[in-house]
Protein backbone atom coordinates (compact mmCIF):
# COMPACT_ATOMS: atom_id res chain seq x y z
CA UNK A 1 0.00 0.00 0.00
CA UNK A 2 3.04 2.27 0.86
CA UNK A 3 4.49 1.75 -2.66
CA UNK A 4 1.27 2.67 -4.10
CA UNK A 5 0.96 6.30 -2.52
CA UNK A 6 4.61 6.56 -3.02
CA UNK A 7 4.36 6.09 -6.81
CA UNK A 8 0.91 8.34 -6.78
CA UNK A 9 3.19 10.95 -5.17
CA UNK A 10 5.61 10.65 -7.77
CA UNK A 11 3.33 10.87 -10.46
CA UNK A 12 1.59 14.00 -9.24
CA UNK A 13 5.06 15.38 -9.00
CA UNK A 14 6.46 14.56 -12.49
CA UNK A 15 3.03 15.76 -14.03
CA UNK A 16 3.40 19.32 -11.90
CA UNK A 17 7.08 19.43 -13.36
CA UNK A 18 5.77 18.97 -17.03
CA UNK A 19 3.20 21.55 -16.46
CA UNK A 20 5.67 24.03 -15.66
CA UNK A 21 7.78 23.31 -18.49
CA UNK A 22 5.12 24.41 -21.01
CA UNK A 23 7.01 26.11 -24.27
CA UNK A 24 7.44 30.13 -24.10
CA UNK A 25 6.38 32.14 -27.04
CA UNK A 26 9.17 34.00 -28.21
CA UNK A 27 10.51 36.57 -30.51
CA UNK A 28 13.42 35.37 -32.81
CA UNK A 29 15.61 38.45 -32.47
CA UNK A 30 18.41 37.35 -35.04
CA UNK A 31 19.68 38.98 -38.57
CA UNK A 32 16.13 40.33 -39.14
CA UNK A 33 15.20 42.12 -35.93
CA UNK A 34 13.62 45.59 -36.44
CA UNK A 35 14.43 48.12 -33.39
CA UNK A 36 15.43 47.29 -30.31
CA UNK A 37 11.44 46.80 -28.77
CA UNK A 38 9.61 46.36 -31.93
CA UNK A 39 6.11 44.87 -31.09
CA UNK A 40 4.70 42.52 -31.78
CA UNK A 41 1.40 41.20 -33.09
CA UNK A 42 0.26 40.41 -29.61
CA UNK A 43 1.25 41.21 -26.50
CA UNK A 44 3.05 37.85 -25.44
CA UNK A 45 5.36 37.76 -28.55
CA UNK A 46 4.35 35.36 -30.25
CA UNK A 47 6.41 32.78 -32.62
CA UNK A 48 7.62 34.37 -35.68
CA UNK A 49 9.64 33.04 -38.87
CA UNK A 50 13.19 32.07 -37.77
CA UNK A 51 15.73 34.55 -38.30
CA UNK A 52 19.40 33.79 -35.99
CA UNK A 53 21.69 34.38 -38.14
CA UNK A 54 23.32 30.79 -38.29
CA UNK A 55 20.98 28.87 -36.54
CA UNK A 56 17.20 27.53 -35.95
CA UNK A 57 15.39 27.64 -32.57
CA UNK A 58 12.99 24.98 -32.09
CA UNK A 59 11.55 25.63 -28.77
CA UNK A 60 12.03 27.70 -25.59
CA UNK A 61 11.39 26.94 -22.34
CA UNK A 62 11.59 29.07 -18.88
CA UNK A 63 11.13 26.81 -16.02
CA UNK A 64 8.93 27.56 -14.36
CA UNK A 65 6.78 29.99 -16.50
CA UNK A 66 3.08 28.66 -16.79
CA UNK A 67 2.07 32.15 -18.09
CA UNK A 68 3.60 34.50 -19.94
CA UNK A 69 4.91 37.46 -19.33
CA UNK A 70 7.02 34.73 -16.96
CA UNK A 71 6.92 36.55 -13.42
CA UNK A 72 10.44 35.86 -11.99
CA UNK A 73 10.82 36.18 -8.36
CA UNK A 74 13.29 37.69 -7.02
CA UNK A 75 16.20 35.96 -5.01
CA UNK A 76 15.39 32.55 -7.41
CA UNK A 77 16.78 30.90 -10.31
CA UNK A 78 15.22 29.80 -13.34
CA UNK A 79 15.97 27.02 -15.64
CA UNK A 80 16.33 28.04 -19.27
CA UNK A 81 16.33 25.46 -21.92
CA UNK A 82 16.36 25.79 -25.50
CA UNK A 83 16.26 23.13 -28.33
CA UNK A 84 17.50 24.42 -31.70
CA UNK A 85 19.65 23.56 -34.73
CA UNK A 86 22.83 24.76 -36.12
CA UNK A 87 23.50 25.52 -40.00
CA UNK A 88 27.34 26.26 -39.16
CA UNK A 89 30.05 24.07 -37.88
CA UNK A 90 31.57 25.52 -34.46
CA UNK A 91 34.59 24.77 -32.51
CA UNK A 92 32.67 26.76 -29.14
CA UNK A 93 29.77 28.96 -28.15
CA UNK A 94 29.22 32.14 -25.71
CA UNK A 95 25.97 33.21 -24.25
CA UNK A 96 25.03 36.27 -23.33
CA UNK A 97 21.96 37.54 -21.76
CA UNK A 98 20.54 41.06 -21.80
CA UNK A 99 17.62 43.10 -20.11
CA UNK A 100 15.96 45.34 -22.33
CA UNK A 101 15.03 48.16 -20.37
CA UNK A 102 13.51 51.33 -22.01
CA UNK A 103 15.69 50.39 -24.88
CA UNK A 104 18.76 50.12 -23.31
CA UNK A 105 20.51 46.53 -23.01
CA UNK A 106 21.74 45.76 -19.41
CA UNK A 107 23.70 42.87 -18.95
CA UNK A 108 22.23 40.18 -16.38
CA UNK A 109 24.88 37.71 -15.54
CA UNK A 110 24.43 33.64 -15.92
CA UNK A 111 26.46 31.01 -14.32
CA UNK A 112 27.96 29.77 -17.29
CA UNK A 113 28.45 31.64 -20.84
CA UNK A 114 30.38 28.99 -22.39
CA UNK A 115 27.41 26.71 -24.13
CA UNK A 116 29.50 23.51 -24.63
CA UNK A 117 29.37 23.37 -21.08
CA UNK A 118 25.55 23.85 -21.18
CA UNK A 119 24.00 20.47 -22.32
CA UNK A 120 26.02 20.87 -25.38
CA UNK A 121 28.69 18.78 -26.95
CA UNK A 122 31.40 20.83 -28.69
CA UNK A 123 32.07 21.30 -31.56
CA UNK A 124 28.41 21.79 -32.99
CA UNK A 125 27.80 20.38 -36.56
CA UNK A 126 26.16 21.45 -38.88
CA UNK A 127 22.36 20.36 -39.26
CA UNK A 128 22.54 18.71 -36.05
CA UNK A 129 19.69 19.92 -32.94
CA UNK A 130 21.49 20.76 -29.89
CA UNK A 131 19.21 21.31 -26.48
CA UNK A 132 20.80 23.94 -24.20
CA UNK A 133 20.46 24.92 -20.83
CA UNK A 134 21.14 27.17 -18.44
CA UNK A 135 19.80 28.69 -15.56
CA UNK A 136 19.20 32.54 -14.82
CA UNK A 137 19.26 33.92 -11.23
CA UNK A 138 17.12 36.95 -10.65
CA UNK A 139 19.36 38.99 -8.03
CA UNK A 140 17.39 40.54 -4.89
CA UNK A 141 18.45 43.68 -5.44
CA UNK A 142 16.64 43.93 -9.06
CA UNK A 143 13.79 46.42 -9.13
CA UNK A 144 10.50 44.92 -9.30
CA UNK A 145 9.69 45.89 -13.28
CA UNK A 146 8.83 44.63 -16.79
CA UNK A 147 11.22 44.22 -19.25
CA UNK A 148 12.21 41.85 -22.14
CA UNK A 149 14.55 39.56 -22.10
CA UNK A 150 17.36 39.13 -24.60
CA UNK A 151 19.58 35.40 -25.06
CA UNK A 152 22.11 34.87 -27.54
CA UNK A 153 24.59 32.33 -28.12
CA UNK A 154 27.52 32.82 -30.72
CA UNK A 155 29.19 30.66 -32.56
CA UNK A 156 33.35 30.67 -32.84
CA UNK A 157 32.70 33.43 -35.43
CA UNK A 158 30.70 35.53 -33.11
CA UNK A 159 27.68 35.09 -35.56
CA UNK A 160 24.13 33.92 -34.01
CA UNK A 161 23.61 30.53 -33.69
CA UNK A 162 20.31 31.59 -31.94
CA UNK A 163 18.77 35.08 -30.70
CA UNK A 164 15.14 34.83 -28.55
CA UNK A 165 13.48 37.72 -26.38
CA UNK A 166 10.58 36.93 -24.26
CA UNK A 167 8.70 39.53 -21.68
CA UNK A 168 9.20 39.51 -18.15
CA UNK A 169 8.08 40.84 -14.80
CA UNK A 170 10.34 40.77 -12.19
CA UNK A 171 8.49 40.72 -8.84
Amino acid sequence: MAYSSSASALLLLTLGVVALAEPVHFLDCGEHWAGPLRPAPSPNFPKLAHCSAVGKVQVVEVIPCPVQPCKLHKGESYSVNVTFTSDVWSQNTTASVHGIILGVEVPFPIPQPDGCKCGINCPIEKGKTYNYSNKLPVKSEYPSMKLVVEWKLLDDKSNLLFCWKIPIEIV
